[in-house]
């Protein structure tokens, strides 16, 4: 196989083209879009529709599918009535730190705002999950993330109110949970179990985020201990497919 030597590690083989080099014409239009993205740099104004099939010689639905995948990639945003072309994508660790942390070593200003805040007795199914006793009291919080006043994902925590008693008086909503457990309440993580999967959003999450409910999200539900190995919180955190990578150091296992 002939690989290109300005190929990218990263980059997809032969820039996605099939041997036979039979390619479909959105395709093709896709990979010009994005040398154009290169250009205009992020916030650069993207063409109309009509002008670029008019530069590549092709339909307006050939652009407008090339222009759809570059949108979920998360290459470009909506703006009014515009396109242009998005920032890079946050990257968020895979460890036990808190969205603060992962936003801020970015450059970027981390944000939360607050939809509700419930208090409820556990029900049987996240006793169960979590090791909390049955009917005993929770909090439920869910907020919607922020970076920059951007909306990026939404965040749904469950806690014990016996560990958290003044979580609705205490506790700022816009700040971070991890930070208010460990210097207000002494409370340090000891271990997680996660699961992350591919979903799409919800109507009412899709409102909430300001996304359409056709982009794909990435979901990640978190069971959480303390030190001791007792339950402290299930969260369940859905972001942004186009705005949020994740990232891990993988160790050796000797089995």
């Amino acid at each position: 196989m002939d690989y290109p030597n300005d190929q990218a590690p990263g980059a997809p083989i032969r820039s996605g083209i099939p041997e036979h080099g039979r390619i479909p014409k959105y395709y093709a239009v896709k990979a010009q879009v994005a040398l154009l993205i290169e250009e205009l740099g992020e916030g650069g104004l993207l063409p109309t529709e009509r002008d670029l099939a008019e530069r590549y010689e092709v339909a307006r639905e050939t652009v407008r599918q090339a222009l759809r995948e570059l949108l979920l990639e998360g290459r470009l945003r909506r703006q009014g009535r515009g396109t242009v072309v998005a920032g890079p994508k946050l990257e968020q660790p895979l460890s036990l730190a808190s969205y603060t942390e992962g936003v801020r070593r970015q450059g970027r200003r981390p944000g939360r705002h607050l939809i509700s805040l419930d208090r409820f007795p556990c029900p049987p199914a996240l006793a169960a999950e979590t090791g909390l006793e049955r009917g005993e009291p929770v909090w439920h919080m869910e907020r919607v993330l922020l970076a920059d006043d951007e909306r990026m994902g939404l965040e749904s925590t469950y806690v014990s109110v016996a560990r958290v008693p003044r979580l609705d008086s205490e506790f700022t909503p816009d700040s971070s949970f991890y930070a208010y457990l460990h210097e207000r309440l002494g409370i340090a993580f000891g271990d997680a179990d996660e699961r992350i999967e591919t979903v799409l959003a919800t109507p009412r999450e899709a409102l909430l985020i300001g996304t359409p409910p056709a982009l794909p999200m990435l979901l990640i539900h978190r069971v959480s201990r303390d030190t001791e190995g007792l339950p402290l919180e299930r969260v369940r955190t859905l972001y942004r497919g186009d705005r949020f990578s994740f990232t891990t150091h993988l160790g050796t296992s000797l089995d």
